[in-house]
């Protein structure tokens, strides 16, 4: 069988897109896996299926590159753009995914998603976890985060006792002169990404939480590029209306055999 598909990618965070009205067999996560392999596969760091849906304007249906499921934020910017160019949506859009109902929509020539609302922020010491659609693990250094190893340091963080089981995503953070640099080991990955939109997401509301500045709004640098988090928090310590803001670009499009 042979599919048709197209890769997207936000911030270097790349997708392969599959529209599901046309697919006729589920895949395997055999298949996804293999899919998203870098050297026998299309390659890329999740995979999307985009679905139609009786309520809303889609479903997303999304896998990280070892074949497990969680809600993905720059996933679901490039979700948006590939159900534009399906003709599925508009400017706005309401979809579903595995952690709920989220909205979407065109900034001019970006894609914006309305992510959960924050309820717990969790510190560790300097450290915080904080769950934005997936878990994330944060931790501040004073060097420059350019210079750090995150393959090294971030797997020994995601797969110590209290997180290898579930897994968790472990983002460091820089900031000089106000520039907030951001990077992300994740998990399903299992390795550093370009980008995290669930983990810049975290990032945010932590740089919020420990400089208390009320800003209501963050620019983020990855090494992909640069997103932006809006915020209202609440006198409760809540954090609602959450928007993640960013590029969401189609890359090549093609077909694939899944023989």
């Amino acid at each position: 069988m042979r599919i048709k598909f197209s890769k997207y990618q936000g911030t270097g965070n790349d997708f392969i897109m599959i529209d599901g009205r046309t697919l006729t067999k589920k895949l395997s996560l055999e298949k996804i896996r293999k899919l998203c392999h870098r050297r026998f596969g299309i390659g890329a760091d999740g995979l999307i299926i985009v679905l139609p849906h009786a309520s809303y304007d889609f479903e997303m249906d999304y896998y990280n590159a070892d074949g497990s499921q969680s809600f993905c934020g720059n996933g679901s910017r490039c979700a948006q753009a590939f159900a534009k160019q399906l003709g599925m949506i508009g400017e706005k859009s309401k979809f579903l995914a595995i952690d709920g109902v989220h909205f979407g929509e065109s900034r001019g020539e970006k894609f914006a998603t309305k992510m959960g609302d924050v309820l717990h922020i969790d510190r560790r010491g300097q450290d915080y976890l904080i769950h934005t659609g997936s878990p994330h693990y944060i931790r501040y250094i004073e060097e420059d985060v350019d210079h750090i190893d995150v393959y090294t340091l971030g797997a020994s963080i995601r797969y110590n006792e209290e997180f290898k089981k579930e897994g968790v995503n472990v983002n460091f953070v820089s900031e000089e002169k106000g520039n907030i640099k951001v990077r992300t080991y994740e998990r399903g990955v299992e390795n550093e990404t370009y980008s995290c939109g669930t983990g810049v997401t975290a990032v945010a509301i932590s740089f919020e939480e420990k400089n208390a500045q009320n800003s209501h709004s963050c620019l983020l640098q990855t090494k992909g590029g640069d997103l932006r988090v809006e915020y209202r928090r609440e006198k409760t310590g809540s954090y609602k209306d959450i928007w993640l803001i960013g590029p969401a670009e189609l890359v090549f499009y093609g077909e694939v055999s899944l023989d």
